[in-house]
């Protein structure tokens, strides 16, 4: 199973160095049928693309949480087997976690099939994306659309051997 992991770039420096994305349990987001429900597709590359963006705004709750990080969304692709993975509503998950997942175990990042990060020119939307973000969750339709503007942006495709030029390693 594909699925879309959300990091910042300090956390995909500490994978990096780590050799993992964590010892689990991991949050991650996959074509759940919650997902396949809600989009109306049967498109697998439509689906998975819809699962990306649902990691790349749950990236920018994560630049929210920490102001010192680098303002770019960060995901990981990283396939793992079925039965390593929990669908959200199985932990608790409630509406907001749609096409949400828990990866049971660690995942080494040898494993990963690519990354996704936002290109330079995406930081200033970034940033106020996520400045905006809780405010959006809470409904406020103005907030909304400036995490809308972060979400313009697409996420640009690195493979893993790229990883340490992103982090500066």
């Amino acid at each position: 199973m594909r699925v879309y992991v959300p990091l910042t770039l300090s956390g995909l420096a500490a994978a990096h160095r780590a050799g993992e994305l964590g010892a689990g349990p991991l949050v991650a987001y996959a074509v759940t049928p919650g997902l396949r429900e809600w989009y109306v597709s049967e498109d697998i590359e439509e689906l998975e693309y819809a699962a990306l963006s649902r990691a790349a705004a749950a990236s920018l709750r994560l630049l929210a949480a920490d102001p010192e990080a680098a303002r770019r969304r960060v995901v990981v692709a990283v396939d793992v087997a079925d039965g390593g993975v929990s669908p959200a509503s199985a932990v608790g998950g409630g509406p907001g976690a749609l096409g949400e997942v828990r990866i049971v175990g660690g995942v080494p990042l040898a494993k990963a099939a690519a990354v996704h990060v936002d290109s330079g020119d995406a930081e200033e939307d970034v940033r106020a994306a996520a400045a905006a973000a809780e405010a959006a969750d809470g409904g406020d339709d103005d907030a909304q659309f400036t995490v809308d503007g972060a979400e313009d942006h697409e996420l640009l495709w690195f493979g893993i051997q790229e990883i340490p030029a992103l982090v500066g390693a």
